[in-house]
């Protein structure tokens, strides 16, 4: 599924229409990034939790050239499923 196609099922599931679904998921995802982009965590109970983590340097290899090079520490962002999510998708495999 795509931003499209999940801005169309919350439109119908939601019955509102398309353009005031698309400001509200668009509004959602910006308000994440900026949240999770000045190192807050964002936690939706059930669904997960969205926070930046920190990454070691680290030591990588060019595949071109083999050569040994060292790769910078970053903050990278980072989704933790809930419970209640898990128990979905694990659910769904078992039929």
């Amino acid at each position: 599924m795509n931003k499209g196609e999940l801005i169309d099922a919350v439109a119908e599931r939601a019955q509102v229409p398309k353009k005031q679904a698309e400001a509200v998921i668009s509004a959602t995802i910006e308000t994440i990034m900026e949240a999770v982009s000045s190192e807050d965590k964002v936690t939706l109970v059930g669904f997960g939790s969205f926070e930046a983590r920190d990454r070691k340097a680290r030591e990588g290899r060019n595949p071109k050239t083999n050569e040994k090079m060292v790769i910078p520490a970053t903050k990278v962002p980072a989704f933790s499923a809930g419970k209640q999510f898990k128990t979905k998708v694990a659910s769904k495999g078992e039929e």
